[in-house]
């Protein structure tokens, strides 16, 4: 079947591309495998070697990804040079995962003047270590509230993938996919990146304009023009919460209208929903980063912290304290108040 491979005429570069992947703790498969099979496969399609990939670890250790499967890399941390392109692959806690000698190495290879970017969580470790600084970019859905608290400097935004200079971020999932098209298509042509797809069975390639999540109404399961724009505000001001009187006004209601419009299509009330939305993003913040409990309950609209424990408490069936953990006891505030 190889012998009917149609081939794609491309210039001879000047030199391979390289790229170097690091691999954190837990980092998610699914993310690398598609970065490099789009390469493997733009080197097939050319019929010659546009691109080459190393895979890097901390000391060269093994490192299993978030599913449990364990890679040996080929080497430890290597020293790169302006023409090759370094990604961090991270997943799951990626912040244990992001240490003080991964930190230095990207910090001292940033210096050669590479490209760098990074895959599904591995933004958290670039921004850690200060490469995104005044740069868009992105990250997996799940952890773009606890990165927007921890890195102000950082333009973060919704994109499956952001390409700002010589930085590269991409959300996770099969973005690797769309973000490794696009760099198949500057370096080589679009009929190169095309090529690629195909041989992918990606039939619907994203550019940086396209977003990660869903549509409001796919994600809720309901096409109501009313409801999704009142959910759309609603996740928008989570720590400025807008009123049900006011979110109903706006699009064209009634309170009791609104009240009826979720309890038909979403069996709770605004209020309720609302209250589910802003629990929801407190949780990734206790998770996810080292604010205080304080800090968490201001930036989910709670004005107290006794309120943001019973609220927490009711609905998680544990208090944010707890959750925490160990932090506890640095928050300062009575969990049972």
């Amino acid at each position: 079947m190889d012998s009917q491979r149609q081939i794609v005429e491309v210039a001879a570069p000047a030199r391979t591309r390289r790229f170097v992947f690091l691999l954190l703790d837990k980092f998610t498969l699914l993310s690398f495998a598609a970065a490099v099979e789009a390469l493997r496969i733009a080197n097939r399609m050319a019929d010659r070697p546009l691109y080459a990939w190393r895979i890097v670890s901390e000391g060269g250790q093994p490192v299993r990804c978030s599913a449990g499967t364990a890679f040996q890399p080929d080497s430890d941390l290597v020293e790169t040079t302006r023409d090759d392109t370094i990604f961090v692959c991270g997943g799951i806690d990626v912040r244990e995962a992001t240490t003080r000698r991964v930190l230095s190495w990207l910090r001292r290879e940033a210096r050669n003047g590479p490209k760098m970017g990074a895959l599904c969580t591995g933004a958290f470790t670039l921004a850690q270590a200060g490469l995104l600084d005044g740069k868009r970019a992105t990250i997996h859905w799940e952890n773009h509230d606890s990165f927007a608290e921890e890195f102000d400097e950082v333009t973060l935004t919704k994109s499956v993938f952001v390409a700002d200079g010589n930085r590269l971020t991409a959300a996770g999932g099969t973005a690797a996919i769309d973000l490794m098209l696009k760099i198949v298509a500057d370096d080589h042509g679009p009929d190169l990146a095309n090529a690629v797809a195909d041989q992918l069975i990606y039939s619907a390639i994203r550019t940086d304009q396209d977003t990660q999540r869903l549509s409001v109404p796919t994600r809720i399961g309901v096409r109501h023009p009313k409801l999704s724009q009142v959910i759309h505000r609603m996740e928008a001001h989570i720590e400025e919460p807008i009123s049900p009187a006011i979110l109903a006004r706006d699009v064209g209601m009634s309170t009791r209208q609104l009240e009826r419009l979720f309890r038909r299509y979403l069996n709770r009330s605004p209020k309720r929903y609302y209250m589910e939305l802003r629990l929801q993003k407190a949780r990734n913040l206790l998770m996810q980063t080292d604010m205080s409990v304080i800090n968490v309950a201001l930036a989910c609209g709670f004005a107290s912290p006794s309120h943001f424990s019973k609220c927490y408490r009711a609905h998680y069936d544990t208090t944010p304290y707890r959750e925490r953990g160990s932090q506890a006891g640095r928050d300062g505030a009575d969990e049972e108040e």
